[in-house]
């Protein structure tokens, strides 16, 4: 018995499977790296579920890929076939759409947009171990970490001094009005505009799709972004729109499916 008709699932009615996971994923479902935080060593995810299933195809890609490609099927850069998705979570996750198609790179790890250096004399250490990445200052940590120093910096009354910091209570804070606030809020948007110009002069995406669980802020987070991304962007490349994403959790899902439903 098969493992889908263990389920119900009769072989003839499934188009295929899309699968995500977390590591650098190749075209041919290689996974280089494997996956750390799940503890796999490397293989080939695709053939992997092809043992199991057998009989549809089968396509894998890294997660944020996969995410990435939701919304521009279903989501936020629907309509638009040259995009990047930038996830500003508890790190800067990224993943580029060119020509309707997923740009996984030799290895798939193309899209670490979260890994374009922006400064030379950071003395804390990335999560990938190199200094001055772009998620150390747009990143939900990265936030907490740029208002901390600043708070640090000197005695500006503000009211991120009376409890927690953190990315939802800077920008809570950013729309009460705190002057201290705003800073942070304009130095991470320098930051995430700057590393965004990057991506932008090497892609050139019709739109940036922003998700995460800062984007839960809104579009006031676009009102910070662009000008800095207006300012070091190639100017064929300026045009580039902002938009938020739609899908939430739900974007691999689609995603995944997508990747069958759209060969």
């Amino acid at each position: 018995m098969s493992k889908l008709s263990e389920h119900g699932i009769d072989l003839k009615d499934v188009l295929g499977l899309g699968v995500g996971a977390p590591g650098a994923v190749d075209d041919n479902g290689y996974m280089s790296g494997g996956a750390v935080n799940l503890g796999w060593e490397p293989f080939n995810l695709r053939e992997a579920f092809e043992k199991e299933i057998g009989g549809i195809e089968v396509k894998a890609a890294n997660d944020a890929n996969v995410a990435a490609f939701g919304e521009m099927w279903q989501g936020g850069g629907r309509g638009h076939s040259d995009m990047v998705a930038v996830t500003l979570g508890t790190g800067v996750g990224g993943g580029i759409i060119v020509g309707g198609k997923i740009l996984a790179g030799a290895t798939g790890a193309g899209g670490e947009i979260g890994h374009i250096h922006l400064v030379d004399d950071e003395p804390d250490t990335c999560g990938c171990g190199g200094h001055g990445c772009l998620e150390q200052y747009a990143s939900a940590t990265g936030i907490v970490r740029l208002a901390k120093r600043r708070l640090a910096s000197d005695e500006t009354p503000s009211c991120l001094r009376d409890g927690e910091v953190s990315a939802k209570t800077v920008f809570d804070a950013v729309k009460a009005g705190d002057k201290l606030a705003t800073e942070v809020a304009e130095k991470f948007g320098y930051y995430c505009g700057k590393g965004l110009a990057a991506v932008a002069n090497v892609v050139n995406p019709e739109v940036f799709v922003i998700g995460g669980g800062v984007s839960k802020a809104g579009e006031i987070l676009i009102k910070f972004i662009e000008p800095s991304f207006k300012k070091y962007a190639f100017p064929p490349c300026r045009g580039a729109k902002f938009a938020m994403a739609e899908l939430g959790n739900d974007a691999g899902i689609v995603g995944a499916a997508g990747m069958i439903i759209n060969k």
